[in-house]
């Protein structure tokens, strides 16, 4: 049976009876889609006790959700999930089916995609509709799949305009996460479960999970580090301004290959993305990845010894200097104001 709506599914990733923020991110990027196709936003919860959770997604935009309900399902399994997922895409074929870029997205988004032989674009940093062209023909209203490509040399945009089913995977923090004003209606449906011998191949004996101790998404204001600063000793300069400022320090993925800071504090594609009321890049070039995860800071400012760093193209102010001599300055400076 195919579904003649416009349907932008979201799958609602959910632990410990919570929803994955990734997944609510997602929901709201769903309703913009969606208002671009006169379509509607239909999310997938599977879990157990789970209610609660295709409720929440009323209030960020969801018109229709399908929940999975089973003691079975309670933590995630790859085999269950994806023949749910595939049963449900084969039978009412939506056009667009989103996923975050977790462990869990990563692991379902691909088999997904390949049984139900779908397109599918990992880690998109903007997702899009329009009408295309290809080869002389016309797709009206297809999904945009943007994200860096060749090693983040440029900015790629993807289309599979001849896949029925078009999907992506989203990173935590690329999409904005904005409530309605007031809740869609709740409409929700209940799907039966039916097992599988299938589903008994794998069983969870035991789960061990580390949680964050850095939270940077939630930082009003970020000092990050690039190589540029050239030393782990030249970085301890960022960790005092930043204390300063009560803010959180964070780096490149240069840095962080340099061992100049954790990789639990990198932003960018392959990191952590942030808005930030103030972002600090001091000897950030400026590379498309890293900027994919700040650049919707309300204020930048850049430190670089070269003017022509790409950061200064969107750095609200721009400091051409050595940060080693700039950092101290700032750090007096800010004293002087905030005693």
């Amino acid at each position: 049976m195919k579904n003649e709506k416009n349907e932008v599914w979201v799958f609602i990733e959910n632990r410990n009876g919570k929803p994955a923020d990734v997944s609510m991110e997602l929901t709201c990027k769903a309703a913009k889609l969606a208002a671009d196709m006169d379509g509607i936003v239909r999310t997938i919860v599977i879990g157990h006790n789970v209610k609660n959770i295709a409720e929440e997604t009323f209030k960020y935009g969801a018109n229709e959700c399908y929940i999975i309900d089973n003691p079975a399902l309670e933590q995630y399994l790859t085999m269950p999930y994806s023949r749910i997922m595939n049963d449900l895409i084969k039978t009412y074929q939506p056009r667009i089916v989103l996923f975050g870029a977790t462990v869990i997205g990563r692991d379902l988004a691909p088999r997904v995609a390949s049984n139900t032989l779908s397109g599918l674009t990992a880690d998109c940093t903007d997702l899009q509709i329009d009408d295309v062209v290809y080869l002389k023909n016309e797709y009206p209203k297809i999904l945009l799949q943007i994200r860096p490509a060749f090693g983040g040399n440029i900015i790629a945009t993807i289309i599979t305009p001849e896949n029925p089913v078009q999907m992506a995977t989203v990173r935590e923090g690329v999409m904005e996460l904005s409530p309605l004003k007031s809740p869609n209606k709740i409409n929700i449906t209940e799907v039966e479960y039916i097992s599988d011998p299938i589903d008994e191949l794998i069983k969870i004996i035991e789960q061990h999970r580390e949680e964050n101790k850095v939270n940077l998404k939630a930082a009003p204001i970020i000092v990050a580090g690039g190589y540029g600063l050239g030393t782990r000793e030249n970085f301890k300069l960022l960790e005092e301004l930043a204390h300063v400022l009560g803010g959180e320090v964070a780096g490149s993925r240069a840095a962080v290959d340099a061992g100049f800071v954790t990789p639990d504090r990198q932003i960018g594609q392959t990191g952590v993305t942030v808005r930030p009321k103030l972002y600090i890049a001091v000897g950030i070039s400026g590379a498309i990845q890293h900027r994919a995860g700040m650049q919707e800071s309300n204020k930048i400012i850049a430190i670089n010894n070269n003017s022509e760093s790409p950061i200064f193209e969107i750095a609200h102010y721009g400091i051409v200097g050595d940060a080693v001599q700039v950092i101290p300055l700032l750090i007096e400076t800010y004293k002087q104001k905030l005693k």
